[in-house]
């Protein structure tokens, strides 16, 4: 049986119809129900090759209009992981040991045929484990080219997350010192607008090299989906038809509900894509128990139950020599300023990092299936609280302990601080806002420090600093808080982030947020 229980399909190039019906009746006898295409010519050999998926290819070594040996030279060409195996008269044990150095899995002299049902086992089970093999020999190397990009994506996002602050922030300031009916108000609108696009990007950076901050809480995926459900139809417009298919219940799984709504959108956006003319887009949830040889096909997945996210289409499909690449970051096949190529990589960044697993299936003109499997989770989903309404920006009156290595940032973060009422103390680096900790004779109520600094980081500091001053309240900030940030944060479970670029208003909801809040 091929996978999946469906009926092994053979490709016969054989000129006698009786010996396809002997092959046939072999292998039923021993348990194996097949379908066998006869073909004659090499040319309908190379049609049927190219179109239809077989398991399994038996060959005549002489035949009226070609040979064996161009037979398994097309197959090695179009076909090459398809087991092929010599069923021949005629063949000798010279042109047997040249079928096997090209590649032939087996050859079968016809009058022995017992020994065919042993060989087509044999070469079905070789198979199938060169093709685990090589899944995952593929998904290792694609893991380590997103390592290495992602660590040049991380020093990258860092720097410029750091240049986008001093451009929103003081695009801000200015914009508001002016106001809205200053002739260069509608430039400053561009300079924000274009600043926001480009920390959008720099988040998509962070994503899918994992190296984001994410917010997992526990949510029922179902009602994420249904929640979503009317911005999809929106997205994918009134030509492609959605469709819904949720397991019954509620399905927990922990996630940050952003990053996870940005993975169904960022799938909706590609279906939409590959069906120009129509179609349809499909989003199915289930719960499915995966077992050890599930898990041993892909890569870091352990066997347990799964939460598991479809997204399908029926549009072009992805062509075979491109679905190996499509997760790697700005490969896309879309046209000049259609596309970055970050959207798949991010979907697996994102899914990566929360501990999940992500699959594509895909044939031209047929459509794709991504799959998605989420580790289950036994515990009720959160609930939500409803977002308050607009309020004024907060302020105070606290003094705050600012550090920061980078000029500009610290200086356009202590303006805006300023701003809004704080007292502002300024330190380039952790060792001097110790000593200024240690001079100052009043309270420090709060430090909003950056994590990434040179000497000791951020979290190194905070402990030194509450040894003297076990009161004083965090607030961490980062445009790339790098891969020890998990860990360090379990020291400080409660201690607010603030990821850069920042707005002012932002800014000023996070300090009362540390302030008011309980994050020692």
């Amino acid at each position: 049986m091929a996978a999946g229980g469906a009926a092994l399909k053979i490709l016969h190039l054989e000129d006698n119809p009786g010996d396809a019906e002997l092959v046939r009746a072999f292998l039923h006898e021993d348990g194996i129900v097949c379908e066998i295409i006869r073909v004659e010519s090499l040319t309908e050999f190379e049609k049927i090759l190219r179109e239809n998926g077989v398991d399994l290819i038996v060959s005549d070594f002489t035949l009226p209009t070609t040979d064996g040996l161009s037979a398994l030279s097309v197959a090695r060409k179009v076909r090459p992981e398809v087991p092929f195996i010599f069923l021949s008269g005629t063949i000798g044990e010279e042109r047997a040991a040249e079928a096997v150095r090209m590649g032939a899995t087996d050859y079968i002299l016809k009058d022995r045929p017992l020994r065919l049902v042993t060989a087509v086992r044999r070469a079905l089970r070789e198979s199938k484990e060169n093709k685990r093999s090589g899944s995952l020999e593929a998904q290792l190397r694609l893991s380590q080219r997103m390592e290495v990009v992602g660590r040049l994506a991380g020093g990258v996002a860092h720097d410029f997350n750091n240049l986008l602050t001093v451009i929103s922030g003081r695009s801000e300031i200015v914009f508001s010192e002016l106001g809205p009916t200053h002739p260069c108000s509608e430039d400053l609108s561009e300079v924000l607008e274009a600043a926001s696009r480009a920390a959008s990007l720099t988040r998509q950076l962070l994503a899918f090299s994992r190296q984001q901050v994410l917010q997992p809480r526990i949510l029922d995926l179902n009602a994420l989906i249904r929640d979503l459900t009317r911005m999809l139809r929106r997205l994918i417009g009134e030509d492609l038809e959605l469709t819904t298919h949720l397991a019954p219940g509620v399905l927990p799984v922990k996630a940050d509900p952003g990053q996870l709504e940005q993975v169904i959108m960022n799938l909706a956006v590609n279906a939409r894509d590959a069906m120009p003319d129509g179609g349809r887009l499909s989003v199915e949830t289930l719960i499915e128990d995966l077992g050890e040889e599930y898990a041993r096909r892909n890569l870091d997945m352990k066997p347990g139950r799964y939460v598991s996210l479809s997204i399908g289409d029926t549009g072009e499909g992805i062509a075979a020599e491109n679905l190996p690449f499509i997760f790697e970051p700005f490969f896309t096949t879309k046209e000049p300023g259609k596309g970055t190529g970050l959207g798949l990589a991010m979907v697996y960044g994102i899914v990566k990092q929360s501990g999940g697993h992500i699959n594509v299936s895909s044939e031209p003109g047929r459509g794709s299936l991504f799959r998605i499997h989420l580790p289950g989770i036994e515990e009720a989903p959160e609930e939500v609280q409803p977002a308050g309404g607009a309020r004024s920006v907060p302020g105070g009156s606290e003094t705050v302990l600012l550090v920061e290595d980078d000029e500009m940032v610290r200086a356009v973060t202590a303006r805006m601080l300023r701003k809004i009422g704080y007292v502002v103390l300024e330190a380039p680096h952790p060792m001097l806002a110790l000593q200024a900790a240690e001079n100052h004779p009043g309270d420090i109520h709060l430090v909003v420090s950056d994590i990434v600094m040179p000497v000791i980081d951020g979290w190194e500091f905070v402990r030194r600093l509450r040894v003297a001053r076990p009161l004083v309240k965090a607030l961490m900030m980062s445009g790339y808080p790098g891969r020890g940030f998990p860990s360090a944060q379990m020291d400080f479970p409660s201690v607010v982030y603030l990821p850069k670029p920042f707005s002012a208003e932002v800014l000023a909801v996070k300090v009362r947020e540390a302030l008011d809040g309980n994050n020692r």
